[in-house]
């Protein structure tokens, strides 16, 4: 025979009634059945494990020992059924997120934490990526879920709405427009810029803007975050383009100021993407949701 959990659930249940009658019928078998099973366990350990008289039955030191071996077997069996539903019904996981870096400084702090307050026992691994990246990734399978700006990725994918993005245009308070509180993109294309990385959404919807406004995108010098990017325009380096609500954080205390761009496109569109919503894992799914709710009651009129 093969050692099973039913044969270990069966001893135990004869250890704490005493009979192999009480246990057959607690288990709803016939009494010949569990005898044989427990003969078969002997047989299994060559060893005596129970005493029979008339009283019922008795334990040999063998049978104490595996009793207690037994419990401990079937609670941690029953421990990774209760899990393993529960990575089932999705509230155990791991989800693979990939979010830009507007995402990780503006919504996903507070509303990762509200997911984690319901939803305890789900682990998140974040990643900041570029949004063209993001979306390749989500198709690769390398990510679950993709957070980033909208953009026309090319790729058979999923997508439902997120938040939206305020681009602010960045300046030295000693800088010609430093007075003004809003622009047109194009007049700040006769200044040098301090750009995002290359391949960062904002870095080409600027490119793109410059083009269509037939004028040459003068970027000084790139870096790859936010707060380096107030500190280079605090400089005198350049101008930058930044999401407002993602550098609350950077800017106070900086001699810089803030201007609104009217561009149309300066309203820039966050979305949620994913290969197959039907395929991905319960949790993966929860979190989806979670943040699909998010961006909807952030958008709802109070």
């Amino acid at each position: 025979m093969k050692l099973d959990p039913t044969s270990l659930k069966l001893f135990v249940k004869v250890a704490e009634l005493g009979t192999i009658t009480g246990a057959a019928d607690a288990s709803f078998m016939a009494t010949s059945a569990v005898s044989k099973r427990l003969s078969e366990l002997e047989a299994y350990f060559n060893t005596p494990l129970l005493k029979r008289n008339n009283r019922g039955i008795e334990l040999t030191p063998a049978g104490s020992a595996l009793l207690n071996l037994s419990r401990g077997v079937l609670h941690n069996l029953e421990d990774l059924d209760l899990q393993m539903r529960d990575y089932a019904s999705g509230q155990r996981g791991i989800v693979r997120v990939f979010a830009n870096m507007s995402a990780i400084t503006q919504y996903l702090p507070q509303e990762m934490r509200a997911f984690f307050e319901q939803h305890p026992d789900i682990g998140v691994q974040l990643e900041e990526k570029v949004s063209p990246i993001i979306t390749r990734e989500v198709m690769n399978n390398n990510a679950d879920i993709g957070v980033c700006a909208q953009l026309h990725h090319g790729y058979d994918l999923m997508e439902f709405p997120y938040h939206v993005d305020d681009l602010v245009l960045v300046v030295p308070q000693q800088h010609p427009l430093a007075q003004r509180e809003r622009v047109f993109f194009r007049e700040c294309l006769d200044y040098p810029h301090v750009g995002l990385h290359t391949a960062s959404a904002i870095n080409l919807e600027i490119m793109r803007a410059a083009s269509m406004a037939n004028k040459t995108l003068r970027i000084r010098i790139q870096v790859t975050s936010y707060d380096a990017l107030c500190l280079m325009v605090q400089a005198g380096l350049g101008v930058g383009v930044l999401p407002r609500g993602a550098i609350r954080q950077y800017v106070d205390g900086l001699n810089v100021n803030v201007l609104s761009i009217q561009d149309e496109w300066a309203r820039r569109k966050l979305s949620i993407y994913v290969k197959d919503l039907d395929r991905l894992s319960m949790a993966a799914r929860v979190l989806v949701e979670h943040f699909i709710q998010a961006a909807s009651g952030a958008s709802s009129p109070s």
